[in-house]
């Protein structure tokens, strides 16, 4: 099956082809569990369409800690039916449905009390390996082991002698969370789903008291559409109250945001071979490997400001750099921070006013004929969710419907994926590109890797890496504009690469360089480049504002003082 281009034609006939026939199933927002329900709907053979008002994974789904994790702090809450399934998910990632997306990584638990937190902490490490083994796909992660003190520090030497008297280390697993999400949506599209992304859903049809389709305004052009469908599936995530109103329902559930800020600091900058999980008064505080780079996170306060940018103030910079630095020999200091993001969790609200403890299960609802909700959940549960959202959708479909099937679809780069990495010596010595480099576009594109090779041998500057983020080929932000949805420079480096939070100019320095490489492919002139890069810098200082100021008011502030893109 050939993979599906995401260019900018190919969004256009999207968008005039969903509005030509009724779908059976039109999917609101392309976060993973939108995007995963999309590709749920078409594997089943139903006629599916997915719409975005901004782009894919642009809110709460491109600012996660990256962790595809069990949640063994939910293991403490009782919570073993959500540890069980989210395991599960896990293992099927990690084996057959995007290994090339998903990677082990070990975490040390520093142990601070002899003999009873040993006990009850080891309990639960080997409850939730058991658990995993028992889900049946959870043999590919090495066990938790045991660690005196001695040993802890010989894998971590970052942390301070007399902060643990030994430690338990144990895997879970990681990914990009937003190169996964565009992986998901190109996936869909290569069965058939219409997707459009800068596509936002500004009214729904009624006819009486059913939903029968939704009114779409092309954010780039300003035309608008309308989309029939026999059934609506609202994923909006964080924005699930606000797309309810729209039909002037609020609907059987209140969806309420959490937010959680995580810091990028250098690899150099703490030692060690292991991630970290910390005990905070509050959650649990991570320090998760990333290439060249470590992820700190995250806090979890209550946040009713703008949706679109979270901001991240100076205390809440100061809070992860307080916790991190007890149990760190050289502490971080501001100076070390490279990049800083700030995301909204999706949570169900009712059962505590701290948002902490609220729910991370998922809801799936029918609030009126034709339109199904789905909110909550957690990133790794994303296809049990999706699968869940579709059978509430089959409900209102007078036609027989095959059941679930996700999870015997793997992404697409992913078939191919074992043979191409055992074979990258010799496709580096194939195409001239560093081995180094083939590995590094193996676990980013998977078997499609032959695509980006294409790239190059048509144009050989396209090998080359990019300026000031030279972990990054110039061809991956040319696939990332003609294959991937790519519709603005802070797609791409925001969410295509993670240049906004790897280097510590945020990406300023290579933005030309990128808008240049995305013009041709978009039909760019002089003027849409200048404007491109204008505001990229702009949005770059607003955050960098925001991160001075005191509190969440004061750094909302700042950040809505860059606009979004303007359409082209």
């Amino acid at each position: 099956m050939k993979t599906a281009t995401l260019g900018p034609k190919e969004r256009v006939r999207a968008l005039t082809t969903m509005a030509e026939r009724e779908l059976d199933v039109l999917v609101v927002g392309a976060g993973v569990v939108g995007a995963g329900t999309a590709l749920d709907a078409v594997t089943r053979g139903l006629a599916t369409g997915l719409v975005e008002a901004r782009d894919w994974a642009s809110g709460t789904s491109s600012r996660s800690s990256k962790l595809i994790h069990g949640g063994l702090r939910y293991l403490e809450m009782l919570d073993f039916a959500l540890v069980r399934e989210a395991l599960k998910e896990r293992g099927l990632l990690l084996e057959r449905l995007a290994p090339h997306l998903v990677k082990p990584v070990p975490f040390l638990y520093p142990l601070q009390h002899q003999g009873w937190e040993r006990l009850y902490a080891g309990s639960g490490v080997a409850l939730y390996d058991a658990m995993s083994v028992s889900s049946g796909h959870g043999r590919g992660l090495p066990v938790h082991r045991h660690l005196s003190r001695r040993q802890a520090l010989r894998v971590a030497p970052c942390l301070k002698r007399e902060a643990l008297v030994g430690a338990l280390q144990y895997y879970d697993a990681q990914m990009d969370d937003a190169r996964y999400v565009a992986t998901l949506v190109r996936t869909a599209a290569s069965y058939g789903a219409q997707v459009a992304s800068r596509a936002r859903v500004i009214g729904f049809l009624r006819e009486g008291e059913r939903v029968v389709g939704a009114r779409v305004q092309d954010v780039e052009t300003g035309g608008e559409y309308e989309i029939r469908a026999k059934q609506i599936v609202n994923a909006t995530g964080v924005w699930t109250d606000d797309t309810q109103a729209l039909i002037g329902e609020r609907g059987q559930f209140h969806v309420r945001a959490s937010k959680g800020i995580h810091l990028v600091v250098p690899k150099d900058r703490i030692h060690s071979t292991t991630g970290l999980i910390l005990r905070t008064e509050k959650s649990v505080l991570f320090v998760i490997p990333w290439g060249r780079h470590w992820i700190v996170g995250t806090t979890d306060t209550d946040w009713d400001l703008d949706k679109a940018h979270p901001a991240a103030s100076s205390a809440d910079i100061d809070y992860l750099l307080e916790h991190v630095n007890s149990v760190l020999a050289v502490p971080l200091t501001r100076d070390d921070v490279q990049g800083v993001y700030a995301g909204l969790r999706p949570l169900l609200a009712g059962e505590s006013d701290a948002t902490s403890k609220l729910s991370r299960e998922h809801t799936v609802a029918h609030p009126v004929p034709g339109l199904v909700v789905v909110a909550g959940g957690k990133y790794t549960t994303y296809r049990v969710m999706a699968k869940d959202a579709v059978d509430e959708a089959v409900h209102g479909l007078d036609q027989r419907v095959a059941p679930c099937v996700t999870e015997n679809v793997p992404l697409a780069g992913a078939e191919g994926y074992a043979a191409l990495w055992n074979a990258r010596a010799r496709i580096a010595e194939r195409t001239g590109i560093h081995v180094a480099r083939v590995e590094h576009l193996l676990n980013r594109f998977g078997s499609l890797i032959d695509e980006l090779i294409a790239l190059i041998k048509a144009d050989a500057s396209l090998g080359e890496p990019l300026t000031g983020a030279d972990d990054y080929l110039r061809a991956e932000v040319v696939y990332a504009a003609s294959h991937e949805g790519a519709r603005h420079l802070d797609d791409v480096l925001t969410r295509r690469t993670r240049i906004s939070i790897e280097t510590f100019d945020r990406g300023t320095r290579c933005a030309r360089e990128c808008a240049e490489l995305m013009a041709p492919v978009l039909g760019w002139g002089p003027e849409q480049i200048d404007k491109e890069v204008a505001h990229y810098e702009k949005r770059v200082e607003a955050e960098r504002e925001s991160q001075r100021q005191p509190d969440d008011l004061t750094a909302d502030a700042a950040r809505l003082g860059a606009p979004d893109i303007v359409p082209l």
